[in-house]
């Protein structure tokens, strides 16, 4: 049976003033409009714990329902903002496996700085960039960062201190 605006209406005004029999007629009518609002919204696995805790909601909310209004659209905002709840729920757990996913491969998490540095660097001049990549990246002396780019030892420290400050620049910007 399907229960109408009027009869789920009645009932909850019975119930909000103590009826046990209301209201236990009152969920039950509510559980069933739940099961048919959220079956095609969320998969299977997750109707039942979706319509319970759309219950809890509605027992909790029971005593902000006014009996002069319709309960249909009532039952209906509190049932989008659990099924809400839900489609946030699961895109945390899937966004924390995926997190997951990419933190057990560990070539990404370099692949994604070199790609980062390489756009930083596309606002550099070509001797900052070289200097940097030679002394802070490889690891070389500035001595013999100087030998390999044809720079002087000071050429290299003053691209390096200017390229540093403007990269710390526009990070800061970003």
């Amino acid at each position: 049976m399907k229960a109408d605006e009027a009869s789920l209406a009645r009932l909850a005004a019975l119930a909000q003033r103590g009826n046990r029999a209301a209201y236990a007629a009152f969920l039950g009518e509510c559980q069933r409009w739940l099961k048919r609002y959220f079956v095609r919204r969320v998969g299977a696995e997750f109707l039942d714990d979706l319509v319970q805790e759309t219950l809890l909601s509605v027992h909790a909310k029971l005593a902000s329902y006014d009996p002069a209004r319709p309960v249909l659209p009532w039952l209906a905002a509190i049932a989008r903002y659990r099924w809400v709840d839900q489609l946030r729920r699961i895109y945390k757990a899937r966004e924390s496996a995926f997190e997951d996913e990419v933190a057990d491969d560990a070539e990404e998490p370099e692949i994604a700085a070199r790609i980062s540095l390489d756009r930083l660097f596309a606002y550099l001049p070509s001797g900052q960039v070289q200097a940097i990549e030679l002394v802070k990246i490889e690891g070389l002396s500035v001595a013999e960062a100087a030998a390999a780019s044809g720079q002087s030892e000071s050429l290299v420290k003053v691209n390096i201190h200017r390229g540093l400050k403007k990269l710390a620049t526009l990070i800061e910007k970003a």
